[in-house]
């Protein structure tokens, strides 16, 4: 750790008990807000733990921070005495301290000073204060607190301090809820108000990379500012335009402006799973799992294309009121798609994926970048990055300390060939390493993983960037490194460009250390500054096309129609007894039961933006249902109970669900689990049974609601259970006694109108399963093994609830005249498969036909089958088409572990054409010659 020091001053050596109270001085004087914006913040220090430079007694700063002054000629008024100078430097950062070690036992007041110069509104900086472990302040905004921008403001606290030994060092905490905290100015005064610490964050600025930030004299015309110059040229000349200090700075996440040159702030950190997120309203599409359930490439195509028009209609609006800026989840590198395999159902996660299967997964993951990406020849629409590379699936509670370790031939068959696809055939922008280690090594400093698989034989040319915290994962929790150092430079030398955090400030120490090169950080900030080009971030606003696209273009009623043709295609029907579709003839009254009925958060998953007209279930039964149909509705039981709750409240709300049913000609029941109950890392022990820190840890329908539906289907009316998750339930005695089931999972802003239609039979379902719903837990394999051995449908060998590729229609599709372009194929061939699909059902309808290939007489162990080939195709009642489909032989390849190489076995295969995986019409057999 490096501290900048001087001697300590003489303290007061009274005890006091803790005593906390907030003072904050407010302006009495009001200043008008008339102000002319032009913000250009220049970046003086970055660094993991600092000290005070100017200070009498010790003080140091640690955590993910950074350091900045504002240029800006317009005033910033308020300050107590004429320090105007001090309120322009900032310390900002999502999780830092300020400590202050060997202060004596007595009390104290401390007083931060604060100003917002960056923001022009409310709630668009909210962040915590602490002391020790007592708060200060909650949900602190700068911009409220001050009555307005540019306006310092103070907040006060009085403390009563201990020895250190008992309690540690006085330490301030900051810690962000939107954007980033900060400070300007810091002071502590003793019990009698003599000032005995006074700093401010220039005072805090890391004497290291105050030498490194000195930026060096380059002649010559600018050549990166040029656009008509080749991409490379221009990356080459900015870089060698930048001080270290700079370049540093430059691969972080959070990139801050370099006033000298004129470039603007830019945070690489922003979202996109399904639909544009974290930035208030935009399109809703069905959570990722409900995607992968519509097996329909062109859909995902066109979902991609629409967040990117949101995207960069939502950017082109930020960056004008920001003078070119964009942070706050407004750039256009979007972290999207999660292409991590659903290897069990437990994790929490999965439902940001695309299901249990590596070609379903890599097939959608890949018209889901293109359509993001767009195909203009010059610049990308916006840039997805495929994540979390990789054998990343949970538990999350163990992510960021995981070693995963599976059989060499799962790693290369189950593991990679999805991420493969993302880089050979969708040329995505960027990939996002994972926290968890592989084989021994943290995924975000694997060379194996980065260098060698990704960018050497994949030929992947766009940036790397950790998951945010990973870098300091490497060294804090896989205890792979010994220090930020060296856990920083591990990741720059394996191929991580950016670290999402403030990791990669420790580059500085480790280049004067002699760990790391200027040229190796020069490598790095390539990759990232060639992603902000390939944009058209530093082009003229003319010459980029997408740079034109109104803010008008976002959330318009095009994409809330294909939001709606989403959530209609994702839902699957999993069972019907010829309960659906519903008979507004013969129906009078419905009893709509469930909390998930009438709940907007159930419909947007996680990783979400805001719809502006959300339809929860039971409004689209409403609408569906028509005026001549009383809905009624009751919420019925909760989700599941809390581990300390008795079912006595259950009890009562049950016996109410049953008298609605009684009275219901129909009973819909919405049940399932939702996104506060299964997600990313929640932290902590989870209150509710059957729940871990995100995960779930059983796969069974909660018992509360099983008891609800058993008391329904007591009452002898009929009853259809709508499940909502983002992952498989098991529920075999649901399975075996409630005539109708349909799987809704998180479907999106227009997923309640979806739901109506589909059970009234306005549009017939189409969805088809992209995972596994198994019987029972017991069913699984331990959750920490990453051996594929038993899991998922190609490995699997018991007997499923509901298969992979599993979805029923109000229509039936009959299966004929299979044949293929020859007998016997050879590497680098292509299997042609032509066969017949009618509909011979009474209603017009979509089927999704798959072909699944196996290995007749291996002399290695295979998959018992696995997907090779889908297309979705839409027929009317009665009509027939011919669907032909290429397969290159290359995907029967399997991973030979003793010539390390992927090979394809000379044999006999067969082609399984059918309707899911356990549901095959068509059988062709072929043979494989001259393979290698």
């Amino acid at each position: 750790m490096n501290t900048y020091k001087t001697n300590s001053a003489q303290f007061p050596s009274n005890q006091f008990w803790a005593l906390f109270q907030i003072k904050t001085f407010r302006l009495l004087k009001i200043f008008s807000l008339a102000v002319i914006w032009s913000l250009s913040l220049a970046p003086v220090a970055n660094a993991n733990e600092e000290g005070c430079i100017s200070c009498d007694v010790p003080v140091e700063v640690t955590g993910q921070f950074a350091h900045s002054i504002n240029n800006d000629a317009a005033a910033i008024q308020g300050m107590i005495g004429n320090d105007e100078a001090a309120f322009r430097n900032e310390v900002y950062g999502h999780d830092f301290s300020i400590v202050v070690p060997h202060l004596p036992v007595g009390k104290y007041t401390v007083v931060i000073g604060e100003v917002e110069v960056y923001f022009n509104s409310p709630n668009q900086r909210i962040f915590d204060i602490s002391i020790g472990d007592k708060t200060v302040v909650t949900n602190y905004d700068i911009f409220v607190t001050a009555g307005g921008a540019r306006k310092a403001v103070y907040l006060t606290a009085e403390i009563e301090h201990q020895d250190d030994s008992l309690q540690g060092p006085l330490t301030v905490k900051f810690s962000t809820h939107t954007d980033n905290a900060k400070f300007n100015t810091f002071e502590i005064k003793d019990a009698f108000g003599a000032t005995l610490i006074k700093t401010t964050a220039a005072d805090l600025a890391d004497p290291l990379t105050v030498a490194n930030n000195k930026p060096p004299k380059i002649s010559g015309p600018e050549i990166w500012n040029d656009f008509s110059q080749p991409v490379d040229a221009r990356v080459k000349d900015l870089i060698r335009r930048l001080s270290l200090a700079e370049k540093v700075q430059q691969i972080r996440n959070d990139t801050p402006a370099i006033a000298r040159l004129g470039i603007p702030t830019y945070d690489f950190w922003n979202e996109a799973l399904h639909g544009v997120a974290r930035n208030g309203v935009a399109t809703v599409f069905p959570q990722a799992i409900g995607m992968a359930a519509t097996w329909d490439t062109e859909l995902i195509h066109a979902e991609g294309d629409v967040i990117s028009t949101e995207a960069r209609a939502k950017f082109n609006e930020y960056t004008r009121a920001h003078n070119g800026d964009s942070r706050n989840c407004s750039g256009l590198t979007f972290w999207s798609p999660n292409i991590n395999i659903f290897r069990d159902p437990r994790w929490g996660r999965g439902q940001e994926t695309y299901g249990e299967d590596t070609f379903l997964t890599g097939t959608i993951g890949v018209a889901f970048i293109r359509g993001l990406q767009g195909d203009d020849p010059n610049y990308f629409k916006a840039m997805a990055c495929a994540k979390h590379y990789a054998v990343h699936s949970g538990p999350e509670s163990k992510r960021h300390r995981f070693d995963a370790e599976p059989p060499e031939r799962d790693f290369y068959e189950t593991y990679l060939p999805h991420f493969e696809m993302a880089v050979r055939e969708g040329h995505v922008g960027g990939v996002m390493g994972a926290y968890n280690a592989v084989f021994g090594e943290p995924a975000c400093a694997n060379p194996q993983l980065i260098t060698d698989i990704l960018r050497k034989q994949w030929s992947f040319n766009g940036y790397i960037v950790s998951d945010c915290g990973a870098i300091e994962d490497i060294f804090a929790h896989h205890h792979f490194a010994n220090s930020p150092e060296e856990a920083a430079t591990a990741a720059v030398k394996a191929g991580c460009d950016i670290c999402c955090g403030s990791d990669y400030n420790a580059l500085l120490r480790a280049l004067q250390k002699g760990l790391i090169t200027e040229k190796e950080i020069d490598g790095a900030l390539t990759y990232a500054l060639t992603a902000r080009f390939r944009l058209g971030l530093f082009d003229p606003t003319d010459k980029v096309p997408f740079a034109r696209i109104p803010i008008s273009a976002n959330d318009t009623p095009a994409h809330e129609a294909l939001a709606l043709k989403a959530a209609r295609e994702s839902i699957v029907l999993l069972k019907n007894d010829d309960l659906l579709p519903l008979d507004r003839n013969r129906i009078k009254r419905i009893a709509v039961i469930g909390v998930n009925a009438d709940a907007v958060p159930l419909l947007l998953g996680n990783y979400n933006g805001e719809p502006s007209r959300p339809v929860t279930i039971l409004n689209g039964i409403k609408r569906v249902a028509g005026a001549n149909i009383d809905v009624t509705y009751t919420p019925g039981c909760p989700l599941a109970l809390r581990k300390d709750e008795s079912d006595e409240h259950a009890k009562k709300l049950i016996a109410e669900a049953v008298a609605a049913a009684k009275s219901a000609d129909v009973v819909i029941y919405v049940g399932g689990i939702s996104p506060d109950l299964e997600g990313e890392e929640f932290g902590g022990v989870s209150r509710y049974d059957g729940f871990s820190g995100g995960d779930r840890t059983r796969i069974e329908l909660p018992s509360v609601q099983e008891d609800l539906l058993k008391a329904l289907h007591g009452t002898g009316k009929p009853v259809v259970f709508v499940n909502c998750s983002g992952s498989a339930i098991a529920m075999p005695w649901v399975a075996e006694n409630v005539p109708a089931i349909v799987q809704a999972w998180y479907p999106g802003e227009q997923g309640g109108r979806a739901v109506g239609d589909i059970l009234f039979g306005d549009v017939n379902p189409s969805g088809r399963l992209p995972i596994t719903f198994y019987k029972a837990t017991t069913d699984l394999p331990d959750f920490e093994e990453y051996s594929m051995s038993n899991r998922t449908y190609r490995y699997f060998s018991g007997k499923p609830l509901f298969a992979f590729g599993h979805g029923l229609s109000y229509s039936q599709f009959s299966y004929r005249k299979a044949s293929l372009n020859g007998s016997s194929f050879s590497v680098g061939d292509t299997v042609k498969v032509t066969f017949t699909v009618k509909n011979a059902g009474k209603f017009d309808g979509a089927e999704v036909t798959q072909v699944y290939f196996r290995h007749i007489h291996s002399a290695f162990s295979q998959p018992r089958l696995a997907l090779c080939d889908f297309s979705r195709i839409q027929l009317k009642q009665g009509e027939s088409t011919q669907v032909s489909l290429e397969i290159p032989v290359e995907r029967f390849r399997y991973w030979d572990t003793a010539k390390k190489q992927y090979a394809i076995e000379p044999d006999k295969y067969e082609l399984l054409i059918g309707a899911a995986s356990d549901d095959i019409r068509l059988r062709l057999p072929l043979k494989i010659a001259n393979a290698q």
